[in-house]
């Protein structure tokens, strides 16, 4: 089992650089970052999406027609829409994932910025981003790249994870704090 996810990490990485290269070469690093994001969000916001990119009954021409409709919908960058078609064409749609990830990585990599990735129960407005950018800048001492996902599942609160540290200040966490201490104290 460990071999097959490093296998999909190895193939993840292998597109991750070509794309990086391509984007690189034209000049589109942040507009591949930006169609790449939306992507992520999209899986993460539909069930059929990520059950299309995962499903193997699905025939490539199938899959092909689906992506390009939903990369046109998105307004994808050409680049992003003929790499998808690539990794489509390549029955390699499962490590799309994994691939954005790499691609992400790279990026802020290459920009010596770390990525904090943020989880909270509801959207953020601008104010609320900035002031969380600014904090964790000034707490990791170095340019942050904030990853904000939104998980109404957490109730309240925030967890931060920046490389392997991570913070948990959600209310469920706090609550399950709360239930364990109530359990040992009864």
């Amino acid at each position: 089992m460990a071999s097959e996810g490093t296998g999909v990490a190895a193939l993840a990485e292998r597109y991750a650089a070509a794309l990086f290269e391509l984007a690189d070469e034209r000049r589109a690093l942040d507009a591949v970052a930006g169609d790449l994001r939306e992507v992520r969000t999209m899986l993460a916001e539909s069930g059929d999406f990520t059950r299309l990119i995962r499903s193997p009954v699905l025939s490539r021409d199938a899959q092909a027609k689906a992506v390009a409709a939903l990369s046109a919908r998105a307004g994808l960058s050409p680049l992003t829409r003929d790499f998808l078609a690539v990794v489509t064409k390549n029955r390699r749609l499962f490590a799309a994932p994994d691939m954005i990830e790499a691609y992400l990585k790279k990026l802020a990599a290459r920009r010596g910025e770390v990525t904090a990735e943020v989880t909270v129960a509801q959207p953020l407005d601008e104010a609320r981003q900035a002031a969380l950018t600014e904090q964790l800048r000034r707490a990791v001492g170095a340019r942050v790249t904030v990853d904000i996902r939104v998980d109404p599942r957490l109730l309240g609160g925030i967890i931060v994870k920046v490389g392997s540290r991570m913070v948990d200040a959600s209310l469920n966490s706090r609550l399950q704090r709360l239930r364990l201490a109530m359990r040992s104290a009864g």
